[in-house]
């Protein structure tokens, strides 16, 4: 985050509060946010993959706690925040998993959407996703589509 400019209200990551790797798919929410590549997500709640063994935000004495930045968190079955482990694998407060900057161009996220950009790629997806691209394909686009505007 000392390399990013706009990043310093990032956390650091630590270890789980689980103690252990997780691996596995999620739900997550995607919040209002400037990041270029959340674009057009805003509210969607969908499965995501997590693989990461040090992935509890962990804000450092002095550093604002507020969700500033927030751009992904953790819900439960009842699309509720998730801050209890299992439906949040790392004990993240307010189930807080992805922070962008200020301006949007830099965005820092513990799910892996790359693992499951494709519908095929679940092992079950609702019946509106098959035979396309799963919703996480859009950050792929996002990115593309800035760069080509830049």
């Amino acid at each position: 985050k000392d390399l990013i400019e706009g990043a310093s209200h990032w956390p650091a990551f630590e270890r789980n509060t689980s103690e252990q790797f997780e691996a596995r798919l999620v739900m997550v929410e995607v919040l209002p946010s400037n990041s270029i590549l959340m674009a057009g997500l805003e509210g969607l709640r969908a499965p995501i993959v997590v693989a990461h063994g040090e992935g509890r935000a962990a804000w450092s004495a002095g550093t604002p706690t507020d969700d500033a930045g927030a751009c992904l968190r953790y819900v439960d079955n009842r699309r509720l925040v998730a801050e209890a482990y299992p439906y949040n694998p790392n004990g993240s407060p307010r189930g807080l998993t992805g922070l962008t900057t200020a301006d949007g161009r830099v965005t820092i996220m513990m799910p892996h959407p790359e693992r499951v950009f494709l519908s095929t790629q679940y092992s079950w997806c609702p019946p509106h996703w098959r035979d396309q691209d799963s919703p996480w394909m859009a950050l792929f686009n996002n990115a593309r589509r800035w760069v080509d505007n830049i």
